[in-house]
Parts: C-alpha cells; sequence; structure tokens
C-alpha cells in the first residue's frame, strides 16, 4: 500500500469515472485500475462496483475511502508543516464559514489576509454547520468558522468573539415601541425563520422556545435561505426577524430604525476557528485568528449569554 494508491481511490471517488480519475492523474487508465486493483487485493475486498455505471463504491469501501482520506489530509499537513518550521506558511488552506457569517466577516479580513501570506492558496466554501463539521472529520476541510460550541470530541475550538442577537421588526409590530426586547415578548406567529439546516435557526428557536410553541403563521409558511431575506421580508410584509450584530452594520439608516436590543443577559452566539484535534498547522491557524481579531468591526471582547445550538448553552 503506498500513498499514490489512496489518491488514486479518492479521485474515483469523486469523479466516479475510471478514466476521468486516470486524467486528473495524471496517468493512464490502465495504470490507474491496475494500481487499485493491487491494493483491493492486498486488503482482500473490493472497493468499487464495477459492474455499475457511475462506479460507485461499496459499503466497504466508502470505509477505506474515508479513512485515505483522512491519511492524504494528514501527509498533506506533515509537508505544509515542516514548511512553517522553516518559517513558511504557504500551500493550501481548505476553509469552510457558515452562511449567516461569511457575508459579514470575510470581506473584513480576507484581502489583508492573503496579502500577508502570497504563498498560500485559500479555498473557501459556504456550508451549514452539519457539513463543516463531517468535512473537517474527513480532512476536506483545515478549518471551519461557525458558531460554537459544538460538543465534538475529534474537534478542537478555538474561541474568536461573541456576537449579539439583535431584534428586526417592522414598524407596525409592537416592538418597534419597546427600548429592550425579552424572548418572551417575541409572538412566533409573526417570526420569519431560516430555513432547516442552519445552526442560527436552531440557535433562535432555543432563545424565543419556539419548539415549545410551535409556531404556525395563518396563511405563510417560508424559511428563507440567508438573512438579507429574512429582513427583507420584514420590510415588505412586516412581521419580526432576528438577526447577528455583523449583519446590521451596513444597513440603511431607515433599517437601522427597525432595530431592537434584547434585554440583559444579551443573548450571543459564540464564534471560533475549529479544527482537528491533531491539526499541525498551528503558526497558519494562530495567523488566521490574529487576522480576524484584528479587522473584525465589532468589540471581540463582548459578553453575554451564549445560546446553544442544540439547546446547550
Amino acid at each position: 500500500m503506498n500513498i499514490q494508491q489512496l489518491e488514486y481511490i479518492v479521485a474515483v471517488d469523486n469523479f466516479r469515472h475510471f478514466g476521468r480519475a486516470a486524467e486528473k492523474s495524471f496517468v493512464t487508465q490502465p495504470t490507474l485500475s491496475m494500481m487499485i486493483q493491487k491494493l483491493e487485493e492486498e486488503l482482500g475486498l473490493r472497493i468499487f462496483d464495477r459492474s455499475r455505471q457511475p462506479v460507485t463504491p461499496t459499503r466497504e469501501g466508502e470505509e477505506i475511502i474515508r479513512r485515505a482520506r483522512q491519511v492524504l489530509a494528514g501527509v498533506g499537513y506533515l509537508r505544509e508543516y515542516a514548511r512553517e518550521l522553516k518559517g513558511e506558511i504557504s500551500g493550501e488552506l481548505h476553509l469552510g464559514i457558515i452562511p449567516t457569517l461569511a457575508p459579514y466577516l470575510l470581506p473584513s479580513f480576507l484581502k489583508s489576509f492573503s496579502e500577508k501570506l502570497p504563498h498560500l492558496r485559500v479555498y473557501i466554501k459556504e456550508m451549514i454547520t452539519p457539513e463543516i463539521i463531517a468535512k473537517l472529520k474527513t480532512g476536506e476541510l483545515d478549518m471551519g468558522i461557525l458558531a460554537t460550541p459544538l460538543y465534538e470530541d475529534q474537534l478542537e475550538e478555538h474561541h474568536l468573539f461573541y456576537e449579539e442577537f439583535l431584534v428586526y421588526a417592522s414598524q407596525d409590530e409592537k416592538l418597534a415601541k419597546k427600548k429592550y426586547v425579552l424572548p418572551s415578548h417575541i409572538n412566533p406567529d409573526r417570526l420569519w425563520l431560516l430555513e432547516e439546516g442552519h445552526c442560527f435557526r436552531n440557535q433562535v428557536f432555543n432563545l424565543c422556545e419556539l419548539k415549545k410553541q410551535e409556531p404556525e403563521r395563518e396563511s405563510v409558511h417560508y424559511e428563507a435561505g440567508s438573512i438579507e431575506t429574512l429582513v427583507n421580508l420584514v420590510d415588505m410584509h412586516h412581521g419580526i426577524t432576528i438577526v447577528p450584530r455583523l449583519a446590521t452594520l451596513k444597513m440603511r439608516a431607515a433599517q437601522k430604525k427597525n432595530i431592537r436590543e434584547f434585554a440583559k443577559p444579551k443573548p450571543v452566539r459564540e464564534i471560533s476557528v475549529v479544527a482537528s484535534r491533531n491539526f499541525p498547522r498551528t503558526q497558519l491557524l494562530q495567523f488566521l485568528k490574529e487576522e480576524i481579531l484584528k479587522h473584525i468591526p465589532i468589540d471581540p471582547h463582548m459578553k453575554g449569554s451564549v445560546v446553544g445550538i442544540e439547546g446547550k448553552a
């Protein structure tokens, strides 16, 4: 067994086609097929079901490929760690970030970060929390920026800052007359929510105890895919939504009049950089943290009552 064979089975899994996998691996298809067959013989099991099109992994093959990805990620980390020991930060960074944070946080630090590390190729993808967690575990992502705590033993959380929750309510709502809002003031039938899968949706559920209240609107049942859509819905159709502090910084003056703060202790979400516990590129991780904190447009030291993702505070 060698690294090249692991790279080949991952390539076939990615493309689900031996020919395309060989092309992307810069080898002939017979060579790639032979190397994979030798690996299968060594392991004593079939990794791929060649009778199906597109090619699919067998049940045992899925587990082998998952572990192969972890091994290859570890090899990549070792190479980059060796460069960091020599004072170089280069190679690749694969970063996942949740959609309720990406539009507001990335523009603040990304340009400076990339300019200071010109030899580092950065690949960023917006993903919901479960996807980031899964890809951190397989090594497909190096780091994630998301709301914590996650309660995942394989991952390590590096705290960045706390971000306040705010109420965004149309002027015809009773909340518009209040200076400070309690979660109990929020009528769930008037509340616009993100779609399933977003950790921010879960936090709003926990903050407002919506699981107990089981909200049902009279006529329109709509779940938005972004914070901007929620705000637009309130602007056009009235109602209430909950937004993170960063999402309000670029709002128009008229929109800022619709913002109301929660009473103390203010509900907040914790934002962290997350990586696997054995992630070796500590210099890169620390540099990313410092660059974010240097440019974050809110007070990174704010404290409050952390709203958990799954009902855990």
